[in-house]
């Protein structure tokens, strides 16, 4: 399910699923100002598993989907990510995110998701060798063209501010796209109040790179 360039990656012998919900404000590129209204702030839902290339840990998107049609084409053609249309919903009154999305984009998998969730715990760092840093602490982001050519984009961000969680899911058919079913199992939930994130265009991951792995 991902490119033969990657290796996929795992905590105590499992590979992990992530869903998730956020809102993206202030979005620019840099030396530039943000642009008010749904250009530069507008929901955005997606999940990710998590991979290795030259041993550097990062993140493969199996989809991205945003209310904000401008943004989606500009990360499609910019960043060769699988970003879609989607109607959303996100208020988050007294501190609990009510969150909602539903896809719309052409000729796309559905996908739909909603739920209510809140923060239940103070802030924390995640300590090197628990999940909690697994799922967080990577800064970079893999994709790949139509060819199967896999770029590698760089990000930067400090150690994500987590908070335990709870959730109230009411909706969650997002992983009915890739064939993946959820175990039966409770999910691992984590709150993030805010994170400040910077990202550089992908570049391409050489040949020698790709026979190395």
């Amino acid at each position: 399910m991902v490119p033969s360039a990657l290796v996929l990656d795992t905590f105590a012998g499992s590979a992990w699923l992530s869903i998730t919900p956020f809102l993206m404000k202030g979005v620019r590129p840099r030396f530039l100002p943000s642009v008010p209204g749904r250009l530069s702030n507008f929901p955005e839902l997606n999940v990710r598993t998590y991979v290795t290339a030259e041993g550097k840990p990062g993140i493969w998107f199996f989809s991205l989907d945003a209310h904000n049609p401008v943004a989606v084409r500009l990360a499609r053609a910019t960043f060769r990510l699988p970003y879609f249309d989607a109607e959303m919903y996100c208020h988050a009154p007294d501190g609990e995110v009510n969150y909602r999305s539903v896809r719309t984009h052409s000729g796309a998998p559905p996908a739909e998701f909603a739920a209510r969730y809140r923060p239940v715990g103070e802030p924390f760092e995640s300590d090197p060798g628990t999940i909690e840093n697994f799922l967080t602490e990577r800064y970079c982001l893999y994709s790949a063209d139509s060819k199967g050519r896999v770029r590698r984009g760089d990000i930067h961000h400090h150690p994500w501010p987590l908070q335990p969680a709870e959730a109230d899911i009411e909706t969650l058919a997002m992983t009915q796209q890739i064939g993946v079913k959820l175990p039966e199992t409770d999910p691992v939930l984590h709150f993030c109040r805010r994170l400040d994130v910077l990202a550089w265009p992908p570049r391409r991951i050489s040949r020698a790179e790709r026979r190395s792995l």
